[in-house]
C-alpha cells in the first residue's frame, strides 16, 4: 500500500510557482518566467513572464499556458535592443527601453537575431533558464 502512495506524491505536480530569471546587464534588464502547476498530475502550467528595466520600468504578461509539454520559450537578443521570447504557439517582443511587451505573428519577426538561451525545464522538471553557453537552440515540433 505505501508504493502506489509513493508513486502518487512523486507523479504530483506542486502549485508553487517556480521562477526562472534572465538577466541581460547591457540593458540593465531582466526577464522572469513564473510556471504555475494547475493540474497536480498532468503536465498543465500557467506562464507569467515578469520584466524589469531601469527606473520604474516593470511590466507583465500572462504567455500562452503550457499545456503538455509546450512550455519551453526560447529568448533572442534582435535589433535595437528588443527581445524576442518565442514559444511554441506565441512570440512576445520585448522593448527594453520601453518595458513594452507585444504579440507578435512569427512572420513578422526578424530572422537575424542572436540566440540568448530559454526557459524550460530540466531532467527533474524543475523549471530554469539555460544560457547558450549551456545547450544549443533546440527548435519547436511542428504540430
Amino acid at each position: 500500500m505505501g508504493v502506489p502512495l509513493l508513486q502518487a506524491v512523486i507523479g504530483c505536480n506542486s502549485n508553487v510557482p517556480e521562477t526562472a530569471s534572465l538577466e541581460l546587464a547591457s540593458f540593465h534588464f531582466q526577464v522572469t518566467i513564473v510556471r504555475t502547476a494547475t493540474d497536480p498530475f498532468l503536465q498543465r502550467f500557467n506562464l507569467t513572464m515578469h520584466i524589469q528595466g531601469r527606473g520604474d520600468c516593470r511590466s507583465s504578461t500572462e504567455l500562452f499556458p503550457d499545456t503538455g509539454y509546450a512550455g519551453r520559450r526560447n529568448v533572442y537578443l534582435a535589433a535595437k535592443g528588443r527581445v524576442y521570447v518565442v514559444g511554441q504557439y506565441d512570440a512576445r517582443v520585448l522593448d527594453t527601453q520601453t518595458c513594452q511587451t507585444s504579440l507578435a505573428e512569427f512572420r513578422h519577426l526578424d530572422r537575424d537575431v542572436i540566440f540568448l538561451g530559454s526557459f524550460d525545464q530540466d531532467q527533474e522538471k524543475h523549471w530554469r533558464y539555460v544560457s547558450a553557453l549551456q545547450r544549443q537552440e533546440l527548435p519547436f515540433e511542428k504540430r
